[in-house]
């Protein structure tokens, strides 16, 4: 697999330039770049909120990326909420994303959460196939509401 040249861990505030812009790059890769509002300085002053986990090559380039942060559901309880997973296109097939996932179910197993919780593009079959296959429930009961202020 090749995970030799690679390492995953926490993001710090001098990686959130290029977690910014692999951002802006997933946003258009799942198709919706208008909704791509946050500046790298509001990420930095609210990087309280949130915990990202980088794949790194040869201790110096990010090449992906898990965003997450504590939700709390009234049905279950304490949650890691993944945001957003994105490896950029000239690494993926090296299984950088399931190598971050497992990563992120760590994450949430040693903070004491009783489960993790994302989405998935409907027509991102690719990604629906992978999460299916890391063991994930994938319904289309709920649907997502947003409103932004």
């Amino acid at each position: 697999m090749g995970r030799t040249n690679y390492r995953i861990r926490l993001a710090n505030e001098n990686d959130f330039a290029k977690v910014h812009k692999m951002n802006r790059d997933f946003s258009h890769f799942i198709k919706t770049p208008e909704r791509f509002m946050i500046s790298l300085e509001e990420m930095i002053a609210e990087q309280d909120h949130f915990k990202i986990l980088v794949a790194e090559k040869d201790n110096e380039e990010l090449v992906g990326f898990a965003s997450t942060f504590i939700a709390w559901y009234s049905w279950i309880g304490k949650t890691l909420y993944m945001d957003d997973l994105f490896v950029i296109e000239t690494h993926r097939s090296k299984g950088l994303g399931s190598w971050l996932i497992d990563e992120v179910f760590k994450l949430a197993k040693n903070q004491g959460c009783k489960k993790v919780k994302w989405q998935v593009s409907k027509w991102n079959q690719n990604a629906i196939d992978f999460y299916r296959n890391k063991g994930a429930i994938i319904d289309d009961v709920e649907i997502n509401c947003d409103l932004i202020l």
